[in-house]
């Protein structure tokens, strides 16, 4: 039978037959394929296959390690809805945690310690404290995860018990393996723990690193992770324990790789001289730019975390830019990733090739990529001032396409570029009037109503260009209500007789005829200031058209606290979405620079929380704990 036929839906009575005891089916081959077909349904979301329970419970008493995978999986998954049925599982689950097979053992203490029940949660405890010592390697690392899941379904039964003590004596283990599961589940228990943390010193952080040779990729990224409890207390040895990991960087598997960048940044606020920490951060562009060859799903990731990486050390891939221009068959949340690297990495000397290609990617077909195209064009007018001059002639060519989405992103842009230099570049707004036919979004309508209302003593026929917006004044959405009612006023003071007409019909309008309280009070606000003002119109000019705050693309950074806890966070979900693990999983803690004589003096600003008990990995590695941990 193929595994697909598994999947066709079953009926309970159907398979509680085929479950059922039978002296010719040997090797139990009959309700092996019973119990795949059941497991198939589960996963299919068959609830009838709640209903096999007590057939289920009679499987797991076999002496087959398939048919207790099985059983063990239905277990898992049922449990919650049949508490009284997986509570008669509990006395073949802790037999098999005696089971000579230490594949049993491990299995059986997995499925117990992931059913969070009371009964199973209290009888689990003794068999953790004897099989964390369990002869077999791969018992022992089962036993710290479930330390760690035991824990986040009642802490207070595992610090009352000792087991975090138990996990903590697995640091001095021998088998690499086991030390790097100890260390991910004290890592997990002192991340949600208020009352705890992990600390590490330097010669506990030294053999770690000596042991990340002879581990796999998921124990390297346990160990990499739980190395930011090592707080350094002097430049030179966090310098040397960062050159130590920097081999790490030419791992293959992207995971370890970022975790290997996450450590040495962190490092990096306790390294005095800023020569070494450029050399240090040198080195991870070829691994980063090796990234962008692997599968679209872990480009996306390395993309997401080299562009927090470049928000700090923007040089590292100054002469790289090319690999993160667009490839056609990229997936647009490539794209979109790669364009906001493409802006980081701008400069003077290269603008004129990311102006060629974001030229190239405003003539694809692809909506939304060509609009994000078009305003990058206009971000890097405001961020290279020599650059200006040649961005908006970009942008003028775009505009010539008579594209209606292009026209208006352009417009929006352009707006923006306005404000960046004012009374500069005033010859394109003719070519803006020219299109505005073109102009059926709010945002682009607001923002040509702007640049007609600041530039209406400069535009001949400013006031018709106003009164065919008024139009649809009242079908317009509040943005292009407010920008109307403000460029009227504009057109008013700096064209008294042409704007006096336009101006009593949209104050009217926006004080008798709106239901919006923000267009009412503004309009009332403009009313009440012309009308005081009558006599002193230099005044009036003097409210209304002051001088704007300064427009930047610095605000587009993070700022200096975020970036700090997200470079602590490299490689996790907290680096895709660019907010603090905090605000992704409830109840876990910050992580935070702590406060040691090597911090560098711009980062000691950060005080770190305290009142915690300390689990400090120190106290329990020695020399005597194997020669994988000895000096």
């Amino acid at each position: 039978m193929s595994d697909a036929k598994f999947f066709a839906k079953g009926k309970a009575a159907e398979l509680r037959l085929e479950l059922k005891s039978d002296k010719k089916d040997k090797n139990y081959a009959r309700r092996k394929t019973a119990l795949k077909r059941v497991v198939a349904n589960m996963t299919m979301n068959n609830n009838e296959m709640i209903q096999l329970f007590p057939d289920v419970l009679d499987c797991i008493k076999l002496d087959s390690l398939e048919i207790k995978k099985m059983c063990f999986l239905y277990l898992i998954n049922y449990c919650r809805l049949k508490p009284d049925f997986a509570n008669k599982a509990l006395p073949v689950l802790l037999d098999d945690l005696r089971d000579r097979s230490p594949l049993i053992r491990a299995l059986s203490l997995r499925t117990v310690s992931c059913i969070p029940l009371p009964a199973f949660n209290e009888a689990l405890v003794d068999p953790l404290s004897r099989l964390l010592r369990d002869p077999d390697p791969y018992v022992r690392k089962t036993a710290a995860f479930g330390v760690a899941k035991l824990w986040a379904s009642d802490a207070s039964l595992v610090e009352k018990s000792g087991l975090i003590e138990g996990v903590n004596q697995l640091l001095v283990d021998s088998n690499p393996t086991v030390v790097s599961a100890g260390l991910a589940a004290l890592t997990d228990i002192t991340d949600k723990s208020e009352g705890m943390k992990l600390a590490i010193g330097y010669q506990d952080a030294s053999k770690l690193v000596q042991i990340l040779g002879d581990c796999n990729e998921w124990s390297q990224t346990y160990i990499l992770s739980a190395l930011i409890a090592y707080t350094p207390q002097d430049p030179a040895e966090a310098l040397l324990m960062a050159e130590r990991l920097s081999p790490r960087l030419q791992h293959s598997n992207a995971s370890v790789v970022l975790g290997t960048i996450r450590v040495i940044l962190y490092l990096t606020h306790y390294i005095s001289d800023d020569s070494a920490i450029q050399g240090l951060v040198k080195r991870f562009g070829p691994p980063l730019v090796t990234l962008l060859s692997k599968p679209h799903e872990i480009q996306y990731v390395a993309l997401r975390n080299c562009f927090l990486i470049l928000q700090q050390y923007p040089q590292i891939l100054q002469n790289d830019i090319k690999v993160f221009f667009c490839k056609y068959n990229d997936p647009i949340y490539i794209k979109v990733t790669k364009l906001e690297i493409i802006f980081l990495l701008a400069s003077e000397d290269n603008i004129k090739e990311i102006l060629r290609e974001l030229r190239e990617y405003a003539s694809e077909i692809d909506v939304q990529f060509v609009r994000k195209a078009v305003r990058a064009i206009g971000k890097l007018a405001i961020k290279i001032d020599t650059a200006a001059r040649d961005c908006i002639d970009t942008l003028l060519d775009l505009v010539a396409t008579r594209v209606s989405y292009i026209v208006q992103e352009a417009t929006v842009v352009i707006k923006n570029i306005f404000r960046k230099y004012p009374n500069k570049y005033e010859s394109i707004i003719s070519v803006l009037c020219k299109n505005l036919d073109s102009l059926d979004e709010p945002e682009a309508k607001a923002a040509m109503v702007w640049i007609i209302g600041q530039y209406a003593d400069r535009i001949e026929n400013s006031d018709e260009l106003l009164d065919e917006f008024l139009f649809t004044f009242k079908e317009e959405t509040i943005e292009v209500q407010l920008a109307l009612l403000t460029a009227t006023v504009k057109l008013f003071i700096q064209r008294p007789a042409k704007g006096q007409e336009l101006v009593l019909q949209v104050l009217k309008w926006s004080t008798e005829e709106t239901d919006n309280p923000d267009l009412r009070d503004r309009g009332y606000m403009y009313w009440r200031l012309l009308s005081s003002a009558s006599g002193n119109a230099d005044l009036t000019r003097q409210v209304v058209m002051s001088e704007k705050p300064a427009i930047s693309v610095e605000s587009d950074k993070l700022d200096v606290r975020t970036l700090e806890e997200l470079s602590l966070n490299i490689g996790s979900l907290s680096s895709i979405y660019l907010k603090p693990v905090s605000q992704i999983f409830k109840g876990t803690k910050a992580r935070h620079l702590e406060q040691s004589p090597a911090l560098r003096r711009s980062d000691s600003n950060f005080e770190s929380p305290g009142f915690y008990q300390n689990y400090t990995a120190a106290n329990y590695f020695s020399t005597s704990g194997g020669d994988l941990l000895s000096d």
